[in-house]
């Protein structure tokens, strides 16, 4: 799950448990918008934790070292 996919969850969690007011038989609509909203929390640490961890955010960065040989000079 991405980031994309977490702020969606969190964003129609957060309709469900707060502007939606119908009730349904058998389902109680602002539980599911909690759980949605918990899930897309959730998700979003997590893709926060592994994109950091791939080097997203702060990872080491590769740096390239080049010897130099022997000067050259003017043949003797």
């Amino acid at each position: 799950m991405g980031i994309g996919v977490s702020i969606f969850l969190i964003a129609l969690g957060a309709i469900l448990a707060f502007a939606v007011d119908a009730e349904v038989s058998g389902i109680d609509v602002q539980t599911v918008g909690w759980i949605l909203l918990a899930v897309g929390i959730i998700g979003i640490i997590l893709s926060m934790i592994f994109w950091s961890s791939w080097g997203g955010w702060g990872g080491a960065r590769r740096r390239t070292y080049a010897e130099d040989g022997p000067a050259a000079g003017p043949p003797y």
